[in-house]
């Protein structure tokens, strides 16, 4: 009888201090909503207009994925099964609405770091569509821009 006393003692002891997890809180959260524009987009139609010409992405023979967090984005071009023609930018962005502004801070063109890009942006299902006036004089870029992008799952 001494014997199963101190075995139970002994497992009491063991089970009361054992690490234990955390508990999730279940009340007095609000639940913050994602914006839909956060996450990683594959660019599948890309049309520039520029002056009297219009240029469609040869896009069989590229990928281009951008990469949207709360802050920032990324985006990343590269020519397909090959590791040429790679290029990228990044910066942070604001969205109100439908107004989508990127700055560009990370790139190799000087002239375009810094400058605000302001469009406009569409949601349809896991699409989503870019579009607006690159205008940056001191790097010779006026153009209108579209872009479809469909979301990476």
């Amino acid at each position: 009888m001494k014997y199963i006393a101190v075995t139970l003692l002994v497992w009491i002891t063991f089970a009361c201090t054992t690490k234990k997890e955390k508990p999730i809180p279940t009340s007095n959260h609000k639940t913050q909503e994602v914006s839909p524009i956060i996450g990683t987009w594959k660019l599948v139609y890309g049309e520039i207009r520029e002056k009297d010409s219009v240029e469609i992405k040869d896009l069989s023979k590229s990928e281009f994925i951008k990469i949207i967090n709360d802050t920032h984005f990324a985006f990343f071009n590269q020519e397909a099964g090959t590791a040429d023609n790679f290029y990228g930018g990044a910066g942070t962005y604001t969205l109100k609405g439908k107004e989508y502004t990127e700055v560009l801070d990370y790139l190799g063109v000087l002239e375009v770091r810094g400058h605000h890009f302001p469009f406009t942006v569409e949601f349809k299902g896991d699409s989503l569509i870019q579009y607006g006036l690159e205008d940056v004089p001191d790097a010779g870029i006026k153009r209108h821009i579209v872009e479809k992008y469909i979301r990476v799952k």
